[in-house]
């Protein structure tokens, strides 16, 4: 198989599959949920409850997708929103205005209708979330700082 091409992992919530302990309700909305994992180079696609967690769901149908904290803090389970809805009210790990762009984490995300998203790299949605904090621009080295601060050792 050559490296570029993509394969695709279709993997189905089963009707009596508990996540986090709680049995799936028969009157809870279901969707359809594609993430593209840019890394891997997968797609998967799975159905999850509307009152379910996206990444919590994936995992219990044996469906590894990027995570760390698990609790909305981080930007590792960072995705784009291709397309679809989902809510993520305690999604702290992004601002307001990366929410608006589209972007959203999968360890606190329900599904709202089918959705299809693209994981991203963490360092790149870090950058866009803080990068204008922390970037002032190259450092210019300073001989005369550094003599000093060498003399008083």
């Amino acid at each position: 198989m050559p490296l570029n091409s993509r394969r695709k992992i279709i993997s189905q919530l089963q009707s009596s599959v508990a996540v986090n302990g709680n049995a799936q309700s028969p009157t809870v909305p279901t969707h359809k949920v594609t993430v593209h994992d840019r890394e891997r180079g997968v797609i998967h696609e799975f159905f999850v409850p509307e009152d379910q967690y996206i990444l919590h769901t994936a995992e219990s149908q044996s469906i590894s997708l990027p995570f760390a904290c698990r609790h909305g803090c981080c930007t590792s389970c960072a995705v784009r929103v291709k397309s679809g809805q989902l809510r993520q009210p305690e999604a702290l790990g992004i601002s307001a205005e990366l929410k608006d762009k589209g972007y959203a984490l999968l360890c606190v995300g329900f599904p709202s209708s089918d959705l299809e998203v693209e994981t991203q790299d963490e360092d790149e949605v870090y950058w866009l979330q803080f990068g204008r904090y922390f970037a002032r621009g190259p450092i210019e080295r300073d001989d005369y700082a550094l003599e000093l601060a060498m003399g008083d050792e």
